[in-house]
């Protein structure tokens, strides 16, 4: 009756490795042979398994495919080692196993030559000497440890080479898309340059052409009034005056908005300037305004900056109007205009940004009506007003032209604000220019 044995072999003799990964199957089909066999190389800490005739040895390589070596008898009844290997190695999972086989004869070269076609790797030969079975099988051992190590290798790098395609496909995807991306910001950004030159050209000559008409209107009306003044009652006054400061708001309106669309394509030269020279300049112009409001002006020293001149007398000039204008009824302005460098500080409302910059952040502070805080980003937006047109004159416009010149010098503007504890614009601007 045919069976077969499964022996495991973890324990080790004084000085001998264990090697519990590597599994051993040995096929004979005579109990002392299987037992010598085991005797000599289990020291060496092998697992082993056994099988009594070729059929034991199928059963179980169906179940378990996973050996290192098969040491096998050539000389067997029912099936012999040569057939017994044949039928191995027609299963594609044991093709990698090696066999080595065992035999009591020299049957010859052709017979050697046989068992070398069916499979086998080696022989050995009865009585089998320990010290050389256990040398060949150690070498096959160390045969099949590399070439495990070499599959793990090789796994390693199929695996790392599938990441870096993959790694590859996802940059050649990301960087097409960048590249697609890039071509429609580029599309958008000429589209809107576009757009806004056409519109800066239409406000131009917008406001160009109205300047004409309203130009005939104040004049008639200005006519018209000196020759009936005698004749009209108090109500077609009114109505002649209400004419006259309409358009009066409307010729302001329309100047603002040439400065506003002038702002963009100014082709002035950046020049090195002293803002303690614009500033000087502007408060000698506005020197009536300043006396009959009975304002103090105090301004520190302000830093020379390469900026464009004429635009930021706009700047300053819009600043100290706003401050005059919006003053307190029960208080004289007081107007203090300084400046500190930041280092590194844009500022942005009432929190500073670190910024990787040197800043000159310029202060205009004022004691006037002052407004929520919660309007400081309104204020600069175009014909946005916080307060009444009858009560404070104005259009809406000048504060948008600030913000418009300060972005195209590289720096922000800001406002820090309460009702009734006055205003204080903030600019920063590099100190590179």
């Amino acid at each position: 009756m045919e069976e077969y044995k499964i022996h495991s072999t973890e324990q080790k003799t004084a000085g001998s490795p264990i090697k519990s990964d590597i599994k051993l199957l040995i096929v004979d089909d005579r109990e002392d042979n299987l037992f010598s066999i085991e005797t000599i190389l289990e020291q060496d800490g092998y697992i082993i398994r056994t099988a009594n005739s070729g059929r034991a040895a199928l059963r179980i390589l169906l179940k378990e495919d996973d050996f290192t070596l098969i040491l096998m008898d050539v000389q067997m009844p029912d099936l012999n080692g040569f057939e017994t290997a044949t039928l191995i190695y027609e299963r594609e999972k044991l093709r990698h196993i090696p066999i080595i086989f065992v035999t009591a004869n020299d049957h010859g070269e052709e017979s050697v030559f046989k068992g070398y076609k069916m499979g086998g790797v080696d022989y050995i030969y009865k009585p089998i000497n320990p010290e050389l079975m256990r040398a060949k099988v150690s070498v096959f051992v160390e045969l099949y440890r590399k070439n495990h190590q070499l599959l793990a290798q090789d796994q390693k790098m199929v695996a790392a080479n599938k990441r870096l395609e993959e790694e590859i496909r996802e940059r050649r995807a990301s960087e097409a898309k960048v590249r697609t991306l890039n071509l429609q910001l580029m599309e958008n950004i000429n589209r809107l340059k576009a757009t806004n030159e056409e519109l800066e050209r239409f406000a131009y000559v917008a406001s160009h052409d109205l300047q004409e008409p309203l130009r005939k209107i104040i004049l008639f009306s200005d006519r018209f009034a000196l020759r009936h003044s005698q004749s009209m009652d108090a109500e077609s006054k009114d109505y002649i005056d209400r004419i006259m400061k309409a358009a009066e708001r409307m010729r302001m309106l329309i100047k603002n908005i040439l400065l506003f669309s002038r702002s963009a394509t100014d082709e002035d030269v950046f020049e090195e300037v002293s803002l303690n020279d614009i500033v000087t300049a502007i408060l000698s112009d506005l020197e009536i305004s300043i006396e009959q409001k009975r304002a103090l002006i105090e301004v520190g020293q302000l830093p020379t900056l390469r900026i464009i001149p004429g635009q930021f007398r706009q700047v300053f000039q819009n600043l100290i109007m706003n401050a005059l204008k919006f003053s307190r009824e029960d208080q004289a302005p007081h107007i203090r205009i300084h400046a500190e460098r930041t280092n590194g500080r844009l500022y942005s409302g009432i929190k500073p940004h670190l910024h990787d910059v040197d800043c000159y952040t310029i202060y205009v502070k004022d004691n006037g009506i002052g407004f929520e805080q919660k309007y400081a980003d309104d204020i600069f937006t175009l014909f946005k007003r916080l307060n009444s047109a009858e009560k404070f004159e104005g259009t809406g416009i000048g504060l948008s032209i600030c913000k418009k010149i300060v972005e195209q010098h590289n720096g922000l503007i800001s406002a820090v604000s309460s009702p009734g504890e006055g205003t204080t614009f903030i600019i920063s601007l590099p100190v590179g220019g």
